[in-house]
């Protein structure tokens, strides 16, 4: 039964994270009139706060944020400096936000720009007319700093979004949401939430430098805001979406009239494909949840106080973030929670069967992997399922020698930094120390990493 899968012959190449997430914001130019500058910055520099922002999530190329007030000045300073991104607020001196941003999108298509309004219900009213077709989109300035590091991240997942799944399968967060109001208060907090997650995974590396091109393979968050665009994004990336988050009531396509089950029907269209991704329903209607209940998705309440609490926690239990927690199928019951690679290696065959047959039947060893951007060993243990196999012990066979090749990979041709309570076994060199490795210790190194390059050279002979 293990023999289709040649064990002895797996080998894993590693994730070259380096080559994921090239296109970056580095220039932004916001349009505002000195009154919201002012309340964006609240009492300290735009260009301050995102810095902090990025360093406290361990965040690298903070971008740059150019202001001014008036059209002609935004105009002077395009023809001066390039700019990835344009951010326009109403109440733009004596010209409109919006005849701005269409203006400097005629003459400057590439760069995407965003709207950034306070909330109104004139602004509201104002929006249902309004032709968005120039603006990628429109946020809602709820007083949140995160919300800048949220449009700028949300900007790069999507520039990025079909070069990284390609590259190494980089996973995906689908949120369907329309309401400007909503989806503006739930992306900082999810966006805060993976990458603080993202940053506790990256520990596992073995060194600083891959803990932060590590932190390059996190989820991405794509946001649809129609019930065609969520569709064709699921069939074109299924194979590589987390989790779905979604609204009940939202539009079938762009400027349609509203449709009352849309979310609904769109966890019909994926259960159709696969039952066991994750999918959340938001609504404000409590009713709902009988529906989502049907299709076994979370719901959330939108008008609970502890939504974004809510909205967190089941993320984490449903996305596979956080600790690995095998439960009893019956009862629910917590049996054994793994922290990393090595703890669900060492637990594999002490996992009762009934709650190791749980887990692997419904993907959930294989997501977890993928959202710690573990994709090779993910990869390869994705396909292998309860119908491929119907054998317990089998899966724990292969499931443990993957964990292994993986860990070997990863280790070899690196020098690991020495930490006690995280040292690897496999680690063929670990520094203790910041000294230099000498003349010895770095041609052994060199030469583990050449092999590690050149593995089909591994078989080949030294001469004497």
């Amino acid at each position: 039964m293990l023999s289709k899968y040649k064990l002895n012959q797996l080998y894993f190449k590693d994730t070259q994270f380096a080559n994921l997430m090239t296109r970056r914001i580095f220039n932004v130019l916001l349009i505002a009139n000195p009154y919201d500058a002012f309340m964006l910055e609240d009492d300290g520099r735009i260009d301050e706060k995102i810095f902090n922002e990025y360093t406290s999530l361990s965040l690298r190329y903070p971008p740059r944020f150019s202001q001014v007030s008036t059209e002609e000045e935004a105009w002077e300073l395009l023809e001066k400096m390039p700019f990835d991104l344009v951010i326009c607020m109403p109440g733009t001196g004596d010209n409109d936000s919006f005849d701005i941003g269409r203006h400097i999108k005629a003459k400057y298509n590439h760069i995407p720009i965003v709207i950034l309004t306070p909330f109104s219900h004139g602004i509201t009213k104002r929006i249902i007319n309004e032709d968005l077709s120039a603006f990628e989109y429109v946020f809602c300035w709820l007083g949140n700093t995160d919300l800048l590091v949220s449009i700028i991240k949300l900007m790069e997942d999507k520039m990025n979004l079909e070069h990284d799944v390609n590259e190494v399968g980089v996973q995906l967060i689908l949120l369907v949401e329309d309401g400007i109001r909503f989806y503006s208060s739930i992306l900082p907090n999810l966006y805060k939430f993976v990458l603080k997650q993202s940053q506790e995974v990256s520990t596992e590396a073995l060194n600083a430098h891959q803990r932060t091109l590590r932190m390059r393979g996190r989820p991405k968050i794509i946001l649809a805001r129609t019930y065609q665009e969520a569709v064709e994004l699921y069939r074109k990336y299924r194979n590589n979406i987390l989790g779905v988050i979604t609204d009940v009531r939202f539009p079938k396509v762009e400027r349609g009239g509203k449709d009352e089950l849309a979310g609904i029907k769109l966890c019909a269209e994926i259960r159709k494909n696969d039952p066991f991704v994750p999918l959340i329903v938001q609504s404000s209607e409590s009713e709902n949840a009988l529906y989502a209940a049907k299709y076994g998705a979370s719901f959330i309440d939108k008008n609970s106080k502890k939504m974004d609490v809510d909205l967190r926690r089941i993320v984490s239990e449903n996305f596979g973030f956080g600790d690995f927690v095998f439960r009893n199928p019956d009862t629910g019951e917590e049996i054994a929670r793994v922290r990393n690679l090595k703890e669900l290696q060492n637990i594999l065959f002490a996992v009762p069967a009934e709650s190791f047959l749980y887990h692997i039947s419904r993907n959930h060893v294989s997501r977890w992997l993928y959202s710690r951007a573990m994709f090779p060993v993910a990869e390869f243990l994705r396909p292998i399922t309860w119908n491929s196999l119907q054998d317990v012990d089998a899966h724990r066979k292969i499931i443990f020698e993957a964990i292994v090749k993986y860990r070997k990979m990863k280790n070899q041709g690196v020098v690991a930094v020495f930490k006690r309570d995280r040292f690897d076994r496999y680690s063929n060199f670990a520094r203790i120390g910041d000294g230099s490795l000498g003349g010895k210790g770095r041609g052994l190194a060199f030469i583990d990493n050449m092999v590690k390059i050149h593995p089909n050279s591994r078989s080949s002979r030294m001469p004497p």
